[in-house]
């Protein structure tokens, strides 16, 4: 199975971006597949930005991941 999570790009350097994932969580993904900006969202995939995505769907989608985590927390 395969997961592609929303993050928000703070800074870009050539092809690489810090992406923020929430929760003070951010990587450096490379970004030569889509054409973003810095404040885009964009869904990573293995390392790779994959897709820009608008950000109420960006913020939903994490909300939702929010939950997937919270409730597997609690299963622990």
């Amino acid at each position: 199975m395969c997961l592609a999570i929303p993050g928000k790009i703070l800074k870009i350097t050539d092809n690489k971006a810090e992406v923020d994932f929430g929760e003070g969580s951010s990587r450096q993904c490379n970004i030569s597949l889509v054409d973003a900006k810095v404040g885009d969202y964009v869904v990573v995939h293995a390392g790779y930005a994959i897709q820009i995505m608008d950000e109420k769907e960006a913020l939903e989608t994490r909300k939702l991941w929010d939950q997937i985590f919270e409730a597997n927390k609690n299963k622990k």
